[in-house]
């Protein structure tokens, strides 16, 4: 909440797909309503992810997402959510966990290692903790 409208890509995918995780578990939605939800949730995440590393030629988003070590099949699935016909729920349940967990080792235990470290006593000084890290998180997607 301190980023406002800059929130980290990678906290707002999570947000994003934790979301979905608790509807699928509330047991509210039908199942073609969970696809959509994490439908939506997966191609934001490929699409977010890889557009940073865009440059002003197109490059396909299968070398985009190797470069970033995100699973060729999600980039796939990805791809299927947008153009083709709609996957089996599990397989959208599959690939949130693929996509949590690749959030997980590459953002987030980073996060965790910061916060690890000896906390300042000087508000001033953790203010510019907290924007150093800022410049991190936006930087790490480059």
């Amino acid at each position: 909440s301190r980023y406002g409208p800059k929130m980290p890509l990678a906290v707002d995918c999570t947000a994003e797909l934790i979301r979905c995780k608790v509807l699928d578990s509330s047991g509210r939605l039908k199942s073609h309503e969970l696809i959509l939800s994490y439908g939506l949730a997966l191609v934001r995440f490929v699409n977010l992810i890889t557009e940073r590393k865009q440059k002003t030629v197109s490059i396909p988003l299968r070398q985009l997402a190797r470069e970033v070590d995100i699973p060729i099949w999600v980039v796939d699935l990805r791809h299927e959510l947008t153009h083709g016909k709609l996957p089996p729920l599990a397989l959208c349940r599959k690939g949130c966990d693929v996509v949590l967990d690749w959030l997980r080792k590459t953002y987030w235990s980073r996060q965790l290692g910061n916060n690890l470290c000896e906390e300042s006593e000087d508000e001033d000084e953790e203010q510019e903790g907290v924007e150093e890290n800022a410049d991190l998180d936006n930087d790490a997607w480059d």
